[in-house]
């Protein structure tokens, strides 16, 4: 019998859910039958209802099973796992599964295929076509390529990559990085994980290309210190890479320099803030800056700095090797290309779904997400974060686009959705945002610091208010405090806290003792 390829993926999801025991196990059992196999360790797929997956590669194609667990290989082997054999757990040919074919995977293309950490396997997938495409350019018709693809920051701005990238060239100075915001703190993400972990020479290779382009030689991703194997992973990573060529003084043969190191975040969400992530590079404590200067002028150590987080890297490779125009070609309005969206909370079929921008909540929490994991109605869905707003059902059919959620005070943000159903408590969720912000500010402006403390107090004056009156005059004094909060604060931190307490104020008044019209209940 020739040898069989195997694969169980390495990412957090599946270790957290058993697939080192699996891989184990599959290891000793085909040993003492006598089977030869081939274990790779790839990234994951991204069904997380299914985790842990096993594949198995077959001249057809690879047939997929899940989710398995350890005891139950030496069944699966009985049933002829290594030959696609039929099983309760055979979801069949793994490309063929709804979940996965129904997407449009141009970022996660190689997710879950290739071995994150073997530089053939990127190759023979079309990695490094980008690169190679964009040593042969020169800077601006790089940022050129990357202006006409539409491509806008994934990390929750939305600000066109390319404004960046073309102010940082066109600033003079003797020494410019590029910094990778990795420090995907957000409630119900984990694209940036899944990217570091499953296909993390994507991510260099972007970053390199931006390094091109800017001008800029240095560069480092800055990574969630709760993403320890996304660390070791990149870490590796960046090695391989440097020793075969693609990263150093002389990319290539090409003359041209650009170099990473990979760098443990400080554990403060308020570093996922821009200013307060080159703060924490430097040493310092991770407090927000003042702009103006903006990063792009003075950013680290007060030099020229494009700062993306990892999806907006992660996009660029395929943009040189293709066209702008192909990227450009999906989405709609001014939101081009696709996103990976992750969905979370209260779903049957939590992960990641990668799809161009316009399609709706109701198609991703149904068709994808599989309605609720309790079975009860679905009553409202955080999009965005921990400070995203709270949309109800009358908002679900609203396309997916920067544009239409700003219209309704709703935020894209970096694609994460948590789902909750009808047994959640608006009023306690608010609170909880409110109770957030103040624990993870960093202190530096008033609205933010006290206005937070000062909200949470509210929440509960109006949960505990004995009368109308009382609860009126609380929740006057609550928008008046968002509005503060939304207009006064330095950052996003303080300035989009706001959005979940008011959208829960708003679309769910009777959590807080209001009636439909969001007076007073009596």
């Amino acid at each position: 019998m020739s040898t069989v390829t195997l694969y169980v993926p390495r990412d957090s999801a599946a270790l957290a859910l058993g697939a080192d025991e699996v891989a184990q196990a599959l290891r000793a059992e085909c040993a003492r039958r006598g089977l030869d196999v081939d274990i790779v360790r790839n990234g994951s797929r991204g069904m997380f209802w299914l985790e842990p997956l096993v594949e198995v590669a077959l001249p057809e194609g690879r047939i997929a099973y899940g989710p398995v667990q350890a005891a139950e290989v030496p069944a699966l082997l009985d049933a002829g796992l290594l030959h696609g054999g039929a099983h309760g757990l055979c979801q069949g040919p793994t490309e063929k599964i709804d979940y996965l074919a129904r997407q449009q995977r141009l970022c996660f293309a190689r997710m879950g295929i290739t071995d994150p950490l073997s530089l053939a396997d990127y190759e023979a997938h079309e990695g490094w076509a980008g690169l190679r495409a964009a040593l042969a350019l020169q800077p601006q018709q790089i940022v050129e390529q990357v202006m006409e693809s539409g491509l806008r920051g994934r990390g929750g701005a939305a600000f066109p990559t390319a404004i960046k990238w073309r102010t940082v060239l066109n600033t003079p100075a003797q020494q410019k990085y590029v910094v990778c915001n990795a420090d995907e703190g957000d409630s119900g993400t984990y694209s940036d994980r899944m990217t570091m972990e499953g296909d993390p020479f994507m991510l260099i290779e972007g970053m390199a290309i931006a390094g091109l382009a800017s001008g800029a030689t240095r560069g480092f991703v800055y990574i969630r210190s709760e993403y320890p194997h996304a660390m070791r992973t990149m870490q590796r990573a960046i090695d391989l890479a440097r020793e075969a060529g693609f990263l150093g003084e002389n990319i290539l043969g090409s003359g041209k320099a650009f170099d990473l190191e990979a760098r443990m975040g400080a554990g403060s969400y308020v570093c996922g803030e821009e200013t307060a992530l080159l703060e924490s590079l430097e040493g310092k404590r991770g407090v927000v800056r003042a702009k103006p200067p903006l990063p792009a002028i003075a950013g680290l150590f007060g030099q020229p700095t494009v700062i993306n987080n990892v999806i907006s890297f992660a996009s660029v490779p395929l943009i040189l090797a293709r066209g702008a125009a192909f990227y450009r070609d999906f989405g709609m309005g001014r939101s081009r290309g696709t996103l990976p969206i992750q969905l979370a909370g209260n779903l049957k079929r939590p992960g990641l779904v990668e799809l161009a921008f316009g399609v709706s909540l109701r198609e991703l929490l149904f068709d994808f997400g599989g309605g609720s994991a309790s079975g009860r109605p679905i009553k409202a869905v955080q999009v965005g974060g921990p400070l995203g707003a709270y949309m109800p059902e009358s908002q679900w059919d609203l396309p997916l686009d920067y544009e239409a959620y700003a219209a309704v005070g709703a935020v894209v943000g970096h694609g994460g959705i948590v789902a909750h159903d009808d047994s959640v408590d608006l009023a306690g969720l608010a609170r909880y945002a409110m109770e957030f912000c103040a624990i993870e500010s960093c202190g530096k402006c008033t609205p933010c610091r006290i206005g937070s403390t000062r909200g949470v107090e509210v929440i509960d004056r109006i949960r505990g208010a004995g009368d109308a009156a009382q609860r009126a005059q609380q929740v006057h004094l609550l928008r008046d405090l968002c509005d503060t909060m939304l207009h006064g604060s330095l950052c996003a931190m303080g300035g989009m806290t706001p959005y979940p307490v008011l959208s829960a104020l708003n679309h769910y008044p009777q959590d807080f003792g209001l009636d439909a019209a969001g007076a007073a209940a009596a």
